[in-house]
C-alpha cells in the first residue's frame, strides 16, 4: 500500500478540528525533533500524522469539500505545528499548498489529479527551469534548489521559462515577452539531489531536484493571475505566500515559553563564585525580567500585525467582488511588509534568549540551540531579506518594486489605449 492509498478520504475534518490536531501533535513533534533533524528531512510516519491531522487540506475550499478555511486560520494550523518543530511546520506549510493550486488550475483536471484532499505538494516558484511547448503541452527540464518536502509530496510545482521552437514565448495577451509558468509534475517524477546539509531547518529536506524531459500537460500548468475559479480571498495572486510566517511565530513562541519555564526554575550563582549558588531565583532577576518583557512585546506585536494585515485582505475580498486592488497603498504591504518582520523577529528574540541563557543555550541537545539555528535559517528566506523592504518601500513612493508578486501585483496586457 502507498502513502496515498492510506489515507483517508471519508472522514471531512473542520477547520477547528484540524487546528486541535495540530496542536495535539506539536508535544509530538517537539519530542522527535533530534530525529527528524538528523533525518534531514521528515520520517514517513510524521509525514502520515500531518494526513491523519487534516493538515495537508486546509487549502482546500468548501466546493472541494475541504474545510474553507481562512488564511489566519491555515496561518493559526501552521503555527501550532512549529511550535512543536520548525522544520515539519515548513514542510506542512508547502504541502497544503496544494488546495490553493487547485484554484488555478482546471477544474475538472484538477479533481483528477488531487484524488484525495490529503494529498500534499512541495515545490519551487523561481523560475529556473525550462518548458519547451510541444503539442499538448510542455517538456520540463531543469534543476531547482531549496525543494522543501519534496522527497515525500505527490505533486511537485516548479517554475519555469516557456520556449517554443526555441525562442523565448511571449504571452498570447501581450502581458509578458517572455511567459514563465508553474507546472505541477508528479512526485515520482522528480530526481532529488542528496545535498540537504545546512545550518538549520536540517529536517525540512530541502534539497535540489532535477526534472529531465517530463512532458507536462498543458492543464496541468498555472499562473497566480489566472484564477479557475470565482474571484474570493483565496484567489488573490499572493495567497500563496501567506501562512509562511507561522513558521517564525511558532517557533519564537516555543523558545519564550521555554525559558519562561527555566526561568522559574533556575538559582543566580554567587558572584565570584561560580560552584556556589547565591539563592536569588531568575524570576526576581531585573535583567532577565526586562529581557523578557521586551521579548514578550516583539513577539506579541508583530503577531497581532501579521494577523491584521490577513484580516484586512479578507475582509476587502470576502465579498467576491474585492480584489488586492481595493486595499490602500499601506494596507497592500501589509502582508509582506508584517511577513518579513515576523521572520526577523524570530531571528532578534531568539538570539536575546540564547544571551540570556548563555553556554547552556550551546549544547546540541538543547532545544534552544536548534531554535537559533532554524531562526538564523528560515531568515534566509526571500520573504525575509532586503528585496522585500525595498519592494514594499518602492510601492509606497511610487517607484518601481523589485519583486512585484509579493505585493499580490500583477501586470495588465497593454491595450490600444496604452500605446
Amino acid at each position: 500500500m502507498t502513502m496515498t492509498e492510506s489515507v483517508r478520504t471519508d472522514v471531512p475534518l473542520t477547520g477547528a478540528q484540524i487546528l486541535a490536531n495540530a496542536k495535539a501533535l506539536a508535544p509530538i513533534l517537539r519530542e522527535r525533533a533530534a530525529e527528524i533533524e538528523e533525518n534531514r528531512s521528515l520520517p514517513p510516519d510524521v509525514v502520515q500524522m500531518l494526513r491523519d491531522a487534516g493538515v495537508f487540506r486546509i487549502g482546500f475550499s468548501r466546493d472541494w469539500g475541504g474545510p474553507h478555511m481562512t488564511s489566519m486560520e491555515q496561518t493559526e494550523v501552521i503555527e501550532a505545528l512549529s511550535y512543536g518543530d520548525a522544520s515539519t511546520g515548513w514542510c506542512a506549510k508547502l504541502g497544503s499548498d496544494i488546495g490553493l493550486h487547485a484554484n488555478f488550475l482546471d477544474q475538472d483536471e484538477a479533481r483528477r489529479m488531487f484524488t484525495s484532499l490529503d494529498m500534499h505538494s512541495a515545490g519551487v516558484l523561481p523560475v529556473t527551469g525550462r518548458a519547451d511547448r510541444v503539442p499538448g503541452g510542455y517538456l520540463l527540464n531543469g534543476r531547482w534548489g531549496f525543494g522543501s518536502g519534496s522527497t515525500h509530496a505527490d505533486w511537485v510545482a516548479s517554475g519555469a521559462m516557456v520556449f517554443e521552437n526555441g525562442e523565448p514565448y511571449a504571452s498570447p495577451d501581450g502581458s509578458n515577452p517572455h511567459e514563465s509558468r508553474l507546472f505541477m509534475v508528479p512526485g515520482d517524477q522528480i530526481e532529488s539531489v542528496d545535498n540537504w546539509y545546512t545550518l538549520g531547518l536540517c529536517g525540512s529536506g530541502s534539497s535540489d531536484y532535477t526534472i529531465t524531459d517530463v512532458f507536462v500537460p498543458e492543464n496541468h500548468s498555472l499562473t497566480f493571475d489566472n484564477p479557475k475559479v470565482p474571484n474570493g480571498p483565496l484567489v488573490q495572486p499572493d495567497v500563496i505566500q501567506r501562512s509562511m510566517c507561522g513558521v517564525p511565530l511558532g517557533l519564537t513562541r516555543a523558545a519564550l515559553d521555554y525559558v519562561r519555564e527555566l526561568t522559574l526554575e533556575r538559582v543566580d550563582m554567587l558572584k565570584g563564585s561560580p560552584w556556589r549558588m547565591s539563592g536569588v531565583a531568575w524570576k526576581d532577576n531585573e535583567h532577565i525580567q526586562i529581557t523578557l518583557a521586551e521579548c514578550e512585546a516583539d513577539y506579541s506585536t508583530t503577531r497581532a500585525g501579521v494577523y491584521r494585515a490577513l484580516e484586512r485582505q479578507w475582509e476587502v475580498t470576502a465579498d467576491g467582488i474585492g480584489t488586492l486592488d481595493d486595499l490602500t497603498p499601506d494596507e497592500r504591504v501589509a502582508s509582506a511588509l508584517t511577513g518579513w518582520q515576523a521572520f526577523n523577529m524570530a531571528k532578534r528574540v531568539v538570539q536575546r534568549l540564547c544571551d540570556l541563557l548563555g553556554t547552556a543555550a550551546i549544547r546540541s541537545g538543547d532545544p534552544m540551540n536548534r531554535w537559533l539555528r532554524d531562526a538564523m535559517t528560515m531568515a534566509m528566506h526571500p520573504t525575509a531579506r532586503d528585496r522585500v523592504t525595498q519592494t514594499v518601500g518602492a510601492h509606497l513612493v511610487g517607484a518601481k518594486p523589485s519583486m512585484r508578486f509579493m505585493l499580490g501585483i500583477v501586470d495588465k496586457p497593454k491595450t490600444d489605449s496604452d500605446e
